[in-house]
């Protein structure tokens, strides 16, 4: 019997997931998010920036308009055959490489790293996040700096709600929530309706708080890190939406 693939292999869950996960709204917010980004990191101008976890592009292809020096790394060839689509038109340099996360390594090439959009632990074994983090650390050049962006594990027990829908053009959204004893994984169903045909997935992500975040990019050689809960800088409290991480080598 052939072991089924992880989630995050199944080329037919972004196929169906494109829509609602880059939709028209969520291009439309890079060019903020790369606004708080710039400002955030204090990024020098002709910066070279790894955009790991680049899906379609959207942050990669705004950086490059900004004249950053931008490589976009994912494994998903879909996303990235439409990411190479929109910089061609639009007449930019990106490079774009298919890899998984676990495996790419660029030593001393890259000013900053970006994993956005909850982009980071995907994998059932923590040692697998462990690799990601140390080869983000090899990558860097000395002082550069790595931007993890995700749902805390604090913000997640606050907001946390087992069930809840929602509709977005054509497709309604199911989804169900189910932490683990040592809410260490968030096990999730997703159940998506269109046109009268159903399809499910089922998830697994590994939630982080700011301290066991913090504690993994120090203990792969980063020497300082800094938490927030907004990409504006806001403080990492009670009021926090996000956890963005900030890991300087």
């Amino acid at each position: 019997m052939q072991e089924e693939k992880p989630w995050y292999e199944n080329g037919r869950f972004w196929e169906s997931m494109s829509g609602i996960l880059f939709g028209v709204e969520r291009w439309d917010l890079a060019t903020k998010e790369i606004d708080h980004l710039v400002e955030l990191l204090g990024l020098p101008s002709e910066a070279s920036i790894l955009d790991l976890c680049c899906g379609p592009g959207r942050h990669s292809i705004d950086m490059s308009r900004r004249g950053f020096e931008v490589t976009g790394v994912d494994r998903t060839e879909q996303y990235l055959a439409v990411a190479r689509d929109k910089a061609a038109w639009e007449g930019l340099k990106i490079e774009f490489v298919q890899e998984d996360m676990r495996k790419f390594v660029r030593p001393g090439a890259f000013d900053a790293a970006l994993s956005m959009f909850t982009s980071f632990g995907y994998f059932d074994d923590s040692e697998d996040d462990r690799i990601v983090a140390e080869n983000v650390f090899r990558s860097l050049k000395t002082g550069g700096k790595w931007v993890i962006d995700l749902i805390g594990k604090e913000v997640l027990a606050r907001i946390f709600q087992a069930r809840d829908w929602d509709e977005m053009d054509d497709t309604i959204i199911l989804e169900e929530r189910t932490p683990n004893a040592d809410w260490s994984i968030m096990n999730m169903r997703w159940i998506l309706v269109k046109n009268g045909r159903t399809e499910e997935f089922i998830l697994n992500l590994r939630m982080y708080s700011a301290r066991e975040l913090s504690d993994l990019l120090k203990s792969v050689g980063f020497s300082k890190t800094s938490v927030y809960g907004s990409l504006e800088g806001a403080p990492y409290d009670h009021k926090a939406k996000r956890l963005i991480m900030v890991g300087q080598k």
